[in-house]
C-alpha cells in the first residue's frame, strides 16, 4: 500500500471512530510522526479527506476535522434513501441467492442477543458486509462509490444517540428482510424494505435531536460516555 493511501485510510478511520474528533487539527508534523511517514504523502492524504468532506481548512489553524450535526441527518438520509433504494433494485436483479440468504440468517441470529444488550460491534460489521455485497452486486460502480462516501458521514452521526437494544434488534430484523428480498431477486421488495429501514433509522436518530444541540460535538457532553452513543443506519 502506498504511503499516502495508508495515511488516508488511517486518518479516515480515526475520524469515523471519533479518535480524531470534530475540530481536531490535522497537523502535518504531529500526524507524520504518529503515522511514521513523510509530510508529502500526508498532505496528499489530507487533501483526499478535504475532498471527501471529512476535513476542511480553518483560518489560523490549518486543516481540521469537520463538525457533524444532527441538523444534517434529514438531508443525508434523503440522499441515502434514494441511492440505497436504487442500489437495492439493481442488486436484486443480479443477486446471488445463497450469499444473501446467508446474510439474512446471520442477521436473524443476531436479533435476540442485540435485544438483550449484547455489544453491537460485530453487528455493525455485519451491516457493512451487507452494504459491501449490495455495492458489489448492483453493477454500477459510480452508484457504489457515492454510497460509500455518504455512509461515512452517517456513521459519524451514531455518536449522538444512546445505545438502544430494542432498536438494534429491530434494525437486525429489518436488515434480514432486506437480505431476504435480495435473495429472492425481488427489486421492488428490496427497495421497499431498504426504504423502511432507513426511515426507522432516521426517526430513531432524530428522537435524540432535542438532547444534543446541533453544534454539539459527539461525546463531549458533561458526564457523558461517548462509547454508549450508537444508532443503527
Amino acid at each position: 500500500m502506498r504511503a499516502s493511501e495508508r495515511a488516508y485510510q488511517s486518518l479516515r478511520q480515526d475520524i469515523i471512530d471519533g479518535h480524531l474528533p470534530p475540530g481536531a487539527v490535522l497537523g502535518e508534523v504531529e500526524q507524520s510522526e504518529r503515522l511514521g511517514l513523510s509530510r508529502t504523502p500526508l498532505r496528499e492524504a489530507i487533501g483526499r479527506l478535504v475532498a471527501e468532506g471529512l476535513a476542511e481548512p480553518s483560518t489560523g489553524r490549518g486543516v481540521v476535522v469537520t463538525k457533524v450535526s444532527l441538523a444534517e441527518a434529514g438531508l443525508l438520509f434523503d440522499l441515502r434513501t434514494a441511492l440505497e433504494g436504487l442500489a437495492a433494485r439493481r442488486a436484486a436483479e443480479h443477486a446471488d441467492p445463497e450469499l444473501f440468504e446467508d446474510l439474512a440468517s446471520r442477521f436473524e441470529a443476531a436479533t435476540a442477543p442485540l435485544g438483550s444488550g449484547a455489544d453491537p460491534t460485530q453487528y455493525y460489521a455485519l451491516t457493512e458486509e451487507l452494504d459491501a455485497a449490495v455495492d458489489d452486486t448492483c453493477a454500477n460502480p459510480y452508484l457504489a462509490q457515492n454510497l460509500r462516501g455518504l455512509r461515512v458521514h452517517l456513521t459519524r452521526l451514531r455518536r449522538f444517540s444512546r445505545k438502544d437494544p430494542a432498536r438494534l434488534a429491530a434494525s437486525a430484523t429489518e436488515h434480514a428482510a432486506i437480505a431476504h428480498a435480495l435473495a429472492a431477486r425481488n427489486p421492488e421488495l428490496a427497495a421497499a424494505t431498504t426504504t423502511m429501514h432507513l426511515q426507522h433509522a432516521l426517526a430513531h436518530l432524530q428522537s435524540h435531536q432535542a438532547e444534543a444541540p446541533t453544534d454539539q460535538r459527539p461525546g463531549t457532553r458533561p458526564g457523558h460516555d461517548a462509547h454508549h452513543d450508537t444508532v443503527t443506519t
